[in-house]
């Protein structure tokens, strides 16, 4: 019998993970098994070349960060401008939907991680932000593909090597909802982009969706135990942690 996992999430950061929050998020992180980000967590806009190296990177790593899944801050349409915004990440990425045009991936589709004597699969999608149809598709280095699509796929190939499947997703709370309709395999997701605040996971199907808002206002904390998702929102101020933002 498998022991309760405790896992730690946050999305949209938008660069808001100070020093303070770092130590509060420090204290969870110590009792949690994983955690996980959802993307936007760097400051930078979508276009924008950051001069320096944002320091969400260390503060995640300080953290031990799981994983995490860009979001569209992450991203950029020049190579240089994605190197530029990802130097000093040193956490894995999972992004099933975002290609070279070249046809290689920039991140893997999927990890792997073990905790709480379970073999936990991580599949990361993001918004699509310049696809076969986008009129000025020439001037990017890439190309993202149909979210549901990279994830039914990346899920498959996990399907019977993992006891729980867990989707990091930056697509937006609705479409959220409408791709564990079309893919009912996975277990968790952890979501970002519409800056949703979901007090307690919402479930749908077998799933359960999860999303924190925005820009450090609250962090996740949920514990998986028999097939159940329990826990919500917590506000970062140790006095003021609440479930019902």
């Amino acid at each position: 019998m498998t022991s309760p996992l405790v896992l730690l999430h946050t999305n949209d950061l938008h660069g808001q993970l100070t020093p303070a929050k770092v130590e509060r998020l420090r204290e969870e992180r110590e009792s949690a098994d994983l955690f996980f980000d959802s993307g936007d967590a760097v400051k930078a806009g979508n276009l924008a070349i950051p001069l320096g190296v944002d320091p969400v990177w260390e503060r995640l790593s300080s953290l031990n960060c799981t994983a995490s899944c860009p979001g569209n801050r992450e991203s950029h349409v020049l190579e240089s401008g994605l190197s530029a915004k990802t130097r000093g990440r040193v956490h894995p990425v999972v992004c099933a939907n975002w290609f070279r045009v070249d046809g290689s991936r920039v991140f893997a589709p999927s990890i792997i991680v073990q905790a709480s004597g379970l073999t936990i699969g991580v599949v990361g999608v993001m918004v699509p932000m310049v696809t076969e149809k986008t009129s000025t598709k020439a001037l990017s280095a890439f190309r993202w593909t149909d979210p549901v699509v990279a994830a039914r796929e990346a899920a498959e190939s996990l399907i019977g090597k993992v006891d729980l499947l867990l989707l990091l997703s930056h697509i937006g709370h609705t479409r959220d909802l409408a791709l564990v309709e079309k893919v009912p395999v996975f277990d968790v997701v952890l979501g970002g982009h519409s800056h949703t605040v979901l007090p307690h996971p919402v479930k749908v199907g077998k799933t359960w969706v999860c999303q924190g808002g925005s820009h450090a206002r609250y962090f996740g904390k949920y514990t998986w135990s028999d097939g159940s998702l329990t826990g919500g929102l917590e506000l970062w101020s140790p006095k003021q942690a609440t479930g019902t933002p």
